[in-house]
């Protein structure tokens, strides 16, 4: 051996050892479906900025919305915010009046998922924050409370109300529509593929008529709500994707050899399988294939199907121990038709692939005699 093949050999013993430790790796990997969600928020709280203390300013508040997911980012929602609003000043020590009303307003948002978008989809992720921003209409109504109030703080200032103080000059009654902008965030806690509990919190402006009050500057009102998400249909499907085989073992052996044909006949002879062999015995004088021999028949099957190129030999025998000749020479026939006719007709095996041949009992290829009632099949 000269110097050239010396260094060929060690080259493949190392790029068959590489190849082996280095199998393509499969991953799964998560495909984002468009969806539709509904969103049913029946716990929330509304703060209506105002001039006295926070906790009397707070009001419950719901909302319902249905949305649809583009993509793992992006969506969109409809969402319908509703309940009552409140108001309240503090009148130069004089008093503190109170006074709250009703709205339902529908908004229109667009959504956006941060952590897909930062981290990449993952469905079975147990936290997703969010954002978003969106416009709509505030319908509010029964303002009855803080005509009332007004009355009260005119009787503080003895007729002097509008001189010294503008008490509630943007009141408003019957109802009323108001352009609304919103913005805010999202988290949502996963509980199945279908479910998650979702938090939200929501900043909203409006003119400054909303609380009737002037301020000279935009009114506003912040949301917290609590609630589920239930996703509609699939959210996502899965695929598997199979790593990129190794080459750099292969480029170092075309460098090495000119004629890598050498290569190619190596890879054939390990490409090459054992030949399969199966003996389907018989009960005497019968030609039927006993149950408990059907399995040897699958496995010359499963042969078959695994090298393509591959054909079977299929001998039927008789043993001389039992008739004569003629009667023998019809069961080793039989016998090896038998077996062909299970390969081809309920097994789908071309015809093409199969040799059948019958010995009968000229030849007996068992020293017992009654194993040479048999079929013997010989795959290669």
């Amino acid at each position: 051996m000269n110097i050239k093949k010396l260094i060929l050999s060690c080259l493949l013993m190392l790029g068959f050892v590489s190849a082996s430790a280095q199998e393509p790796e499969v991953k799964t990997e998560y495909v984002f479906n468009p969806h539709w969600y509904v969103q049913i928020q029946p716990l929330g709280a509304q703060y209506t900025l105002g001039e006295v203390g926070f906790s009397d300013l707070l009001s419950y508040n719901a909302q319902l919305a249905v949305g649809y997911q583009f993509d793992k980012v992006f969506g969109t929602r409809l969402a319908v915010n509703a309940w009552q609003s409140k108001g309240g000043s503090d009148y130069e020590g004089k008093g503190q009046f109170y006074w709250k009303w009703k709205y339902v307003a529908p908004t229109i948002d667009l959504t956006a998922n941060l952590s897909n978008l930062f981290y990449g989809f993952n469905p079975n992720r147990v936290f997703n924050f969010s954002v978003f921003a969106g416009i709509g209409a505030n319908i509010a109504f029964d303002n009855d409370e803080a005509a009332a109030a007004q009355q009260q703080i005119a009787g503080l200032y003895k007729g002097n109300l509008w001189t010294k103080n503008p008490a509630l000059s943007l009141l408003w009654d019957g109802t009323k529509t108001r352009f609304v902008g919103q913005a805010g965030i999202m988290a949502d806690f996963r509980l199945s593929d279908k479910i998650s509990l979702g938090l939200e919190v929501g900043a909203n402006t409006l003119n400054d008529h909303y609380n009737s009050k002037p301020a000279r500057n935009a009114d506003w009102y912040f949301n917290a709500l609590a609630g589920l998400k239930i996703n509609l249909g699939s959210t996502y499907s899965t695929r598997e994707v199979k790593g990129c085989e190794p080459r750099i073992i292969e480029k170092v052996v075309e460098k090495v050899v000119e004629k890598p044909v050498y290569i190619d006949k190596i890879v054939e002879v390990e490409k090459k399988a054992e030949p399969l062999r199966r003996d389907v015995f018989f009960t005497i004088n019968s030609s039927r294939i006993d149950p408990t021999e059907t399995q040897k028949i699958i496995d010359v099957v499963n042969y078959l199907n695994a090298n393509p190129n591959a054909k079977v030999s299929i001998t039927g025998y008789a043993d001389k121990g039992t008739g004569n000749a003629q009667i023998n020479a019809r069961l080793g026939k039989s016998r090896a038709k038998v077996v062909t006719d299970r390969l081809v007709k309920e097994y789908k095996i071309d015809p093409s692939r199969i040799i059948t041949d019958s010995k009968g009992d000229t030849e007996q290829p068992f020293a017992e005699n009654d194993k040479n009632r048999v079929s013997i099949c010989i795959a290669e």
